[in-house]
C-alpha cells in the first residue's frame, strides 16, 4: 500500500507529513518507556523482519497481490510506540533507497501504514486480551484478529486522504468499495503472518512479547475443598528477569529475514498490490509522478547493473535487511540509553515465562 508521489495533492500530503512527524515525536518519547534490555535489540530486528516480509507479495485475487503492512506485528511484539517507529524506519528505507513509496508522500505512508495500522491493531488486541481466557492461545487469536482489522482500516484511511486531496476526479464511493474489498483479503494474509510469528516467539520466549506481559495467571490452591488464590510471590529482580540472553532469538530472526529477503522473495507474486490494482482500475494513477530516487542503485528492489534477476533481487533484499536493522537498532539503542528511571514499573514488567501464559 505504498502511496507514490502524485496520488495526493501537496497540501494534504504536507498535512499528513505534519501528523506523521507529530506521531513519530510522541512515539520517540513513548518508546523510551517500552524499551528495556531485552526489547531494545529486538526492535531493530522487528523492523528488519517487516522489511523482509514486505518483499513477499502473496496472491489474493485474480491479478492482485498483497504484502504485510506490519503495524500489528510490531505493536504486539515490541509495543505500540516502538511499533510506529519500526514501521516508519522501514518506510523511510524503502522510500529513500528502493524508490518504493513517494518521498513527498512519506507522511501519507507513515500516517496510513505505520500509525493507523499500529493504533487500530493494538486497541483491538488489548480489548480482546481483556475478554479472552488468559493464555498463549488467546494472545495468538487476538493477534490474528487485530492484524486482520488493521489492513482494511488502513484502506479506509487512504480513502479518506484521497477524498481530501486526490489528484484525479474519481468517485470516492467506488474507491472505498474497491480498497476495502481487496484489503480485507490482504488482511487475511496479514493476520496469518502475524499470528504465526507472534505464536512462534511466544512459544520459545514469551517474556519478549510486549503484548503478553502481565498476563500470568495466579496459582490456585485447594483449601477446605475450595479453590483460592495462592499468595503472590515476590517479584524477581530486574537483573534476574533479563538474564536470559536474547542472542539466539536475534540470530534466528536475522537469519530468517535474510533468507526471506535474499531467496524466498524471488518467488513472490509479481502482480500489482491492492493499491496499485485499484489505482490502475479506477484511474487514480493518472497523475502519478516518477519517484525522485528512481535512478537509485537499488530502485525497484534490484541492484543496478546486475542482469541476473535472482541475484539482483536477492542482493537488494539482503542489503535492505542489513541497512534496516542497523538504522533501526541505532534509533532504539539511542532511545534506550537516554531513558532514565530503569527501576520503575514500566522498566520492570511482569515476567511471563510461566507455562500458564
Amino acid at each position: 500500500m505504498h502511496v507514490p508521489d502524485g496520488f495526493i495533492d501537496v497540501p494534504v500530503s504536507a498535512a499528513a507529513g505534519v501528523v506523521a512527524a507529530g506521531a513519530v515525536a510522541v512515539s520517540l518519547k513513548g518508546a523510551r518507556r517500552e524499551l528495556d534490555e531485552r526489547t531494545a535489540p529486538l526492535a531493530g530486528l522487528v523492523a528488519a523482519f517487516i522489511f523482509a516480509v514486505q518483499m513477499l507479495n502473496f496472491p489474493v485475487a485474480a491479478g492482485t497481490s498483497g504484502h504485510l503492512l506490519g503495524g500489528a506485528l510490531a505493536a504486539i511484539l515490541v509495543g505500540p510506540f516502538t511499533g510506529v517507529l519500526c514501521v516508519s524506519v522501514v518506510l523511510l528505507m524503502q522510500g529513500v533507497l528502493f524508490a518504493d513509496g513517494g518521498l513527498t508522500a512519506l507522511g501519507v505512508n507513515i500516517s496510513d501504514m505505520a500509525i493507523v495500522t499500529t493504533v487500530v491493531a493494538y486497541l483491538v488486541f488489548r480489548g480482546l486480551v481483556k475478554v479472552l481466557p488468559r493464555g498463549r492461545r488467546s494472545i495468538t487469536v487476538a493477534s490474528f484478529v487485530a492484524a486482520l482489522l488493521s489492513v482494511p482500516a488502513a484502506a479506509v484511511a487512504f480513502t479518506f486522504l484521497y477524498a481530501l486531496g486526490g489528484t484525479t476526479d474519481v468517485s470516492i464511493g467506488k474507491v472505498a468499495t474497491a480498497m476495502v474489498g481487496v484489503h480485507v483479503l490482504i488482511g487475511i494474509g496479514e493476520a496469518v503472518i502475524t499470528a504465526l510469528t507472534v505464536g512462534a516467539v511466544i512459544a520459545v520466549r514469551p517474556d519478549l512479547v510486549y503484548g503478553a506481559r502481565g498476563l500470568t495467571q495466579r496459582l490456585k490452591l485447594r483449601v477446605a475443598g475450595e479453590l483460592v488464590d495462592a499468595p503472590s510471590a515476590e517479584p524477581a529482580p530486574v537483573a534476574a528477569r533479563s538474564s536470559r540472553s536474547t542472542r539466539p532469538v536475534w540470530i534466528a530472526g536475522i537469519v530468517a529475514s535474510l533468507v526471506l529477503a535474499g531467496f524466498v522473495s524471488f518467488y513472490a507474486s509479481a502482480d500489482p498490490d491492492g493499491l496499485e490494482k485499484v489505482a490502475h482500475d479506477k484511474g487514480i494513477d493518472k497523475k502519478a509522478e516518477e519517484h525522485a530516487t528512481a535512478d537509485s542503485p537499488l530502485a525497484d528492489y534490484g541492484v543496478k547493473d546486475i542482469t541476473d534477476a535472482r541475484l539482483s533481487g536477492g542482493l537488494a533484499g539482503v542489503i535492505g535487511v542489513g541497512v534496516t536493522v542497523v538504522a533501526g537498532s541505532a534509533v532504539f539503542w539511542t532511545l534506550r540509553r537516554r531513558r532514565t528511571g530503569d527501576t520503575s514499573p514500566a522498566a520492570a514488567p511482569d515476567d511471563v515465562t510461566s507455562e500458564k501464559v
